[in-house]
């Protein structure tokens, strides 16, 4: 989706690739300087991943939290085949699904109403569009960013966790269904409904016309 690119994170660290080895090298020797720039160097994005899944700021925070201590601990099974802040991303992203799960809110709602309407001829039905605006001129402005948001927020949760992972945290097809537990043809399925339903919610947007 175009939108993606616009309302991921930065999770890039200002150090260079020397910089990031030293970095994890203090890290595995237990430097309390190096844990501190590491946390403050990474918390601020990592709770905006955790609270883009889990909508909830206590439960961000303890996936943080946790997230954190996890890396901290598990830092010398780091083999630097990525950037320190993908492998984060990961681990804050499996936290955050984790507690989805113990809160069981994965259900299978229903998504039906909010897809699109097709006649008798297999013709979506919709009305007229006046003026067509861009995705990235809506997501120019902060006010129409959250307007987007905020219709995310409106999708089945099943659904909006698969458009989360794929088009936001941009996790590939077979990464969603590993961390998520179903089949790839599954998480296919729910990203093209979740879309689906989504450019419906956003079509007054899209035409110019107002929520």
């Amino acid at each position: 989706m175009a939108e993606q690119g616009v309302l991921q994170e930065e999770r890039t660290l200002s150090e260079t690739p020397s910089e990031e080895e030293e970095l994890v090298a203090g890290l595995r020797a237990g430097s309390d300087a190096h844990a501190t720039r590491f946390v403050r160097a990474n918390a601020g994005w990592m709770r905006a991943v955790a609270f883009r899944l889990v909508r909830d700021d206590g439960l961000a925070d303890d996936c943080v939290q946790e997230a954190l201590i996890k890396a901290l601990r598990n830092i010398g099974k780091f083999e630097g085949r990525s950037k320190l802040t993908t492998w984060l991303h990961r681990i804050t992203v499996n936290e955050a699904l984790m507690k989805l799960r113990n809160r069981k809110r994965l259900q299978e709602d229903l998504i039906d109403p909010l897809l699109p309407d097709f006649d008798e001829n297999a013709c979506r039905i919709e009305a007229p569009w006046t003026k067509r605006s861009t995705a990235e001129e809506i997501l120019s402005q902060a006010e129409q960013r959250e307007v987007v948001l905020s219709k995310i927020r409106d999708l089945p949760e099943s659904y909006r966790i698969v458009l989360m992972l794929r088009d936001i945290e941009e996790l590939d097809t077979a990464e969603v269904a590993e961390a998520l537990g179903i089949s790839e043809g599954n998480v296919k399925v729910r990203l093209h409904r979740a879309r689906a339903a989504l450019k419906k919610l956003l079509e007054p947007l899209l035409r110019g016309d107002a929520l």
